[in-house]
């Protein structure tokens, strides 16, 4: 099989031939390409076959190393006049995306090592500048999402997460069902939810029945102002982690006011009292079951808390509510502070808390996925701006459909 075959079956031309092969240096294999005689070509525009007017000077493009070898391809693009629109425009080339000087094959190529391993390692490995490497994955993700279905997407969580030092944030608006990540913007605020609401949201309102995100107030007040019929409901992990809080709090203090007295009891045993009862070890049983039969406020604290877990057992959003009204008048009367001020919050969101009942859904998948975000921001030692991570967010989490092509890497 000649040289030329194999170019024309991996870059799948059809009205384009291979009309001169050079080996330059003994390092870089060139094609010179031309568009077939009396041949009408896609226009980029409508993909329909016009006419062709005249040729636009000659362009470069890199594809895949051939047995070590850089390949070059050189062509002159020819611009058609469109049947469908009249326009005047550029042919659609079947090897390049855009005005992108890679080809696709090399960009699926660059993209598929960039899942797996750092931008700069993959920069090393092919030979590349990084800014190389993000111009092919900016493309594959802009392809990705244009070509995107959304479809029917009945529930979605919205959750943000630090991406570096100095509360420097970036929210995820992720899929629960599918398990993917529809949308990342940078910001936490009322301006970031408006930003997902005209690029991605106005898919969503058809179909969102439901909603789920923490109590952070921007989100609540964006949220139901986009999405005036989806049900919102308040993650019950993030409800478990302020309870967690006010009982590490009530631990803290009372430790404070035991430093003088007794500054041994309490030291050491803050997990015994957020641990749940069967993960705790032996020892840990042995030294509770002594701090129980002392008089400490961190008891009172810890039996209001294994109290609240039996608000996840009710199946009716009418028994759930009786129990929160019995619960906030327990915590109200429990003379300490940080509960009661946890009380007073469920009382404010308490139409979304019990929500829950109704649509049993949690940002659990979301908390996953910003997870994975985290590893893949560590695994690149940080990213200086945002543009590179949202790229790599959406490439590695987005699940997104990539160009096809005849090129096989494996």
């Amino acid at each position: 099989m000649l040289i030329e075959t194999i170019a024309r079956k991996t870059l799948e031309l059809n009205n384009h031939r291979i009309v001169k092969v050079e080996h330059k240096d003994g390092e870089e294999i060139t094609f010179y390409l031309k568009a077939k005689k009396r041949r009408n070509l896609e226009s980029s525009c409508c993909l329909k076959k016009s006419r062709v007017v005249n040729c636009l000077p000659m362009r470069r493009w890199s594809h895949v190393s051939l047995w070590g070898h850089k390949v070059k391809l050189f062509y002159s693009p020819a611009r058609v006049r469109c049947k469908q629109c009249g326009k005047l425009v550029v042919e659609a080339i079947p090897w390049s995306l855009g005005k992108c000087r890679l080809t696709v094959p090399l960009i699926m190529y660059i993209t598929l090592f960039s899942e797996l391993l750092p931008w700069k390692q993959v920069s090393r490995l092919f030979s590349v500048h990084w800014n190389t490497v993000k111009n092919a994955v900016a493309q594959a993700v802009e392809y990705g999402l244009a070509h995107r279905e959304v479809g029917t997407v009945l529930y979605f969580g919205v959750d943000e997460i630090s991406r570096k030092r100095g509360h420097v944030y970036c929210t995820n608006v992720c899929d629960l069902k599918e398990k993917r990540l529809l949308w990342t913007g940078e910001g936490r605020d009322k301006a970031t939810i408006q930003r997902f609401f005209s690029e991605v949201g106005k898919e969503l309102t058809p179909t969102a029945t439901a909603i789920c995100c923490d109590m952070w107030q921007p989100y609540i007040d964006t949220l139901t102002q986009y999405f005036p019929k989806a049900v919102l409901v308040f993650d019950k992990f993030h409800l478990i982690s302020h309870l967690n809080q006010a009982v590490d709090e009530v631990r803290r203090e009372e430790a404070r006011e035991l430093k003088q007295s007794d500054p041994e009891i309490l030291k050491g045993t803050r997990y015994i009292w957020l641990k749940n009862p069967v993960n705790l070890t032996e020892k840990q049983r042995v030294r509770l079951s002594h701090l129980e039969k002392m008089n400490l406020k961190i008891n009172r604290a810890y039996l209001l808390k294994e109290a609240f877990s039996q608000l996840w057992t009710y199946r009716t959003k009418g028994w759930a509510r009786r129990f929160l009204k019995q619960w906030f008048w327990w915590a109200t009367h429990s003379r300490l502070k940080p509960l009661r001020d946890f009380a007073w919050m469920l009382r404010r969101h308490e139409e979304g808390i019990l929500n829950y009942f109704k649509v049993p859904i949690s940002n659990g998948i979301v908390e996953g996925l910003n997870n994975k975000a985290k590893v893949i921001s560590h695994r690149a030692y940080g990213y200086r701006s945002f543009e590179p991570y949202r790229l790599a967010l959406n490439l590695c989490m987005g699940k997104l459909p990539r160009p096809e092509t005849k090129f096989k890497f494996l």
